[in-house]
């Protein structure tokens, strides 16, 4: 792996393939290139909120190869993805994503515990879904480690029934009458004390959080593939704004590794 931007940097240190009880120089590398506070705002502080996502996509735009996004990964893609998890305090997540891609509680051993704080759980998961659309007793509800209870944001017109199955294993969260508010939910999250949000999408989650202007960061893997085909874009606008809306984003560094590109925008507010 390589930075090729801003400057021509030296090679990394390789990947690391296994997980050693010390932090891999590689890791220790990448975390200092992603951290938050490489992110100031305006008057040089650090964002008391910030929301960034982490999304693959293939050359020609494709988020999913055969109806997943882990085909496009690569091994430099994996190691940024748990790089982030273990610099956030929350993953952000859509129902559909969540069961398609078979979404479970974050483990501490797929994370880099070096890089949290001393003691802090592992990051809670929070899936937003207005009509309660998952399975009360999946793993990704009951399995959920202590401190780090999965969070469930819907809407107040969800069915109460669902909402009383739920609210067994899962904290609620209602935010908006028939569908999500996220600008609501979103200030929820920061003040229950989850300052830093990475969401993995899916598109349309993060079509409607780039829509409401919530969107901070995007850290991007471009994949050598080419997967034509009717894949959704990894960011798609949500029905009632279907021309979209145009965000300005400032590139703050580009790595190589193997024809993987892995990009770091940071939005321009």
């Amino acid at each position: 792996m390589r930075q090729i931007y801003p400057v021509q940097g030296p090679e990394l240190p390789p990947v690391p393939k296994a997980r050693p009880g010390a932090l891999p120089a590689a890791v220790r590398e990448v975390a200092s290139l992603y951290r938050n506070d490489a992110a100031p705002d305006s008057a040089g502080r650090r964002q008391a909120g910030w929301l960034r996502a982490n999304m693959v996509s293939s050359a020609d735009g494709a988020a999913w190869l055969n109806g997943r996004s882990g085909g496009l990964s690569g091994p430099a893609d994996r190691m940024v993805f748990t790089v982030l998890r273990s610099l956030s305090d929350l993953i952000l997540v859509g129902a559909g994503t969540a069961t398609t891609e078979r979404y479970r509680p974050a483990q501490a051993d797929e994370l880099w515990a070096q890089l949290r704080p001393p003691g802090a759980p592992v990051p809670a998961i929070a899936v937003v879904t207005a009509t309660l659309s998952l399975d009360p007793d999946c793993q990704l509800l009951t399995g959920a480690a202590p401190g780090a209870q999965t969070i469930v944001i819907t809407a107040a017109s969800a069915p109460a029934d669902r909402k009383a199955a739920v609210a067994r294993h899962a904290r609620i969260i209602e935010a908006g009458q028939q569908r999500v508010d996220l600008v609501a939910a979103v200030g929820e999250l920061h003040r229950l004390g989850y300052a830093g949000i990475l969401t993995e999408g899916g598109p349309t989650l993060l079509g409607h959080l780039a829509d409401a202007g919530l969107l901070d960061e995007l850290c991007l893997t471009t994949s050598p593939v080419l997967a034509t085909g009717s894949a959704s874009r990894i960011v798609t606008a949500p029905a009632a704004a279907a021309d979209g809306k145009i965000s300005r984003l400032s590139l703050r560094h580009v790595l190589a590794d193997e024809s993987f590109l892995l990009s770091r925008y940071i939005r321009e507010h």
